[in-house]
């Protein structure tokens, strides 16, 4: 694998700081850490599909799509066995097959389905929220407020929800800050959902609301070629109005877009680092079949990253919750990598390599 020691001129070194236990024998702040440090549990995640669109399919910007999303709307692993928005059944159907995998969830699954437990007996440590919803498939704050209410609501009623994880874009300006984004009048995040999240915050105090944007790079020239639909600006827009409202921010980052290099991912990582976000979910770039980024793969225009994942790591701030450090697209429509539809060798691999180097996340970091 390549040497990155030329981005690596200003990082600590590896004997005078370690990961912190925090982190839990990992070199990153993963997201099982981090859950188990503030909710002292694991947390498993279930992928819904609340069946919206997106302005980049329904004509509102375009009909093409991102140049890299696949024709499910980047949610292939969402439970939709229950049919259209129907989240409450959703929910079950996918803790029932995470119950099915792991002994502990299923004992959970059992208890609630016990109607003859009640009162004290539902506070035990077993009986406590694990899942997290993740409305993942397509744009999910671009529907009418009704529906948004209804569905979010569901989730958060729903006993064994910690919390709800919301994937959306950042064209979010208000009226009157289009001029600065010369984009049309797309608003994902408008002020009135905006003051529905905030409703709901209060409303659940005890379960949590973050809000997921797909920002994949900083560069423009890149993000016209992925077709993202929107500036930089934008994205800075949403993270204030978000930051307003308290609610934690993940960005999605996609390493080794065609035409940038790794001085240019590098720079992505340190922007988002001046940004105060809670989370970042990395993915290395990976080629699905239908989409038009499967057609500039097969002409050869540009080949697939296999490395420049630890030095983001390294860069990325200690401070960041990593949500995911590869993505895994479904194996019957992956085109390349072929190694990244195994994740679990994927992470191992990762996991080793770093250890070797002695290195980890935010040994980089670039303060001030």
């Amino acid at each position: 694998m390549t040497d990155y020691a030329a981005n690596r001129t200003n990082c600590q070194s590896a004997t005078a700081l370690k990961p912190p236990e925090k982190w839990l024998g990992k070199p990153y702040y993963s997201l099982d850490a981090y859950c188990k440090n503030t909710f002292h549990r694991k947390c498993f995640k279930v992928a819904l599909n609340a069946h919206m669109t997106c302005p980049n399919r329904d004509g509102a910007l375009s009909t093409r799509g991102c140049i890299f999303c696949s024709a499910g709307g980047s949610g292939e692993f969402a439970t939709d066995a229950a049919g259209k928005g129907d989240i409450a059944a959703q929910l079950e159907a996918g803790f029932a097959l995470i119950a099915e995998k792991l002994p502990a969830v299923k004992e959970i699954s059992a208890r609630l389905e016990d109607s003859t437990l009640s009162g004290p007996h539902m506070q035990t440590q077993l009986l406590r929220p694990c899942i997290i919803a993740y409305f993942q498939a397509y744009t999910n704050t671009y529907a009418p407020l009704p529906y948004l209410e209804r569905i979010f609501t569901e989730a958060m009623e729903t006993p064994f929800v910690l919390g709800i994880s919301i994937a959306t874009r950042p064209d979010c300006l208000p009226p009157f800050f289009l001029r600065l984004c010369r984009t049309p009048l797309v608003i994902c995040l408008p002020p009135r959902v905006l003051e529905l999240l905030a409703a709901l915050k209060e409303r659940y105090p005890d379960k949590f609301i973050w809000i997921e944007l797909g920002l994949q790079t900083i560069h423009e020239k890149t993000a016209a070629y992925i077709r993202r639909g929107y500036p930089l600006s934008c994205f800075e827009q949403a993270v204030k109005n978000l930051h307003a409202i308290r609610l934690p921010i993940i960005t999605h980052v996609i390493l080794g877009l065609p035409g940038e290099d790794n001085g240019q991912m590098l720079e992505t990582i340190d922007y988002l680092n001046s940004q105060n976000l809670f989370g970042i979910k990395l993915q290395l770039l990976h080629v699905l079949e239908g989409t038009d980024l499967a057609d500039d793969y097969r002409k050869g225009y540009f080949s697939v990253l296999t490395d420049i994942l630890i030095a983001c790591l390294e860069r990325l701030s200690p401070d960041t919750v990593v949500h995911r450090v590869t993505g895994d697209g479904p194996k019957r429509i992956l085109i390349a990598p072929a190694w990244s539809g195994n994740k679990k060798k994927v992470l191992n691999t990762l996991h080793r390599l770093m250890r070797e180097r002695k290195t980890f996340q935010g040994r980089c970091f670039k303060t001030g």
